[in-house]
């Protein structure tokens, strides 16, 4: 009888093949989008390049998610958000 162990990392995200639910939902538009590709291609160096170009892709995608701080974005929201209307005046003294 096989035993099973729990998954107790789930705080850290769900995987699906070692990639985040959207790196990997990118990878499965690729691979349909190759499919379409080799569907309406009847060149055999066509077919060889989309599986090589998904090949990378993966490689790409697994080691983004493993490194984060390689696509670090800035912060795109201030720290305080204010209704007060800025002006040049300052009333206070230094």
């Amino acid at each position: 009888m096989k035993r099973y162990q729990p998954y107790k990392n789930i705080r850290k995200g769900a995987m699906i093949m070692g990639l985040p639910i959207s790196l990997f939902a990118l990878q499965m538009i690729s691979v349909i989008g190759s499919l379409l590709v080799i569907i309406f291609s009847f060149s055999l160096g066509v077919i060889v390049s989309v599986f090589g170009l998904n090949a990378k892709l993966y490689v790409v995608l697994s080691y983004i998610s493993k490194h984060p701080v390689v696509v670090h974005l800035k912060k795109i929201f201030p720290n305080t958000i204010s209704n007060k209307k800025s002006s040049g005046l300052c009333y206070e003294e230094d």
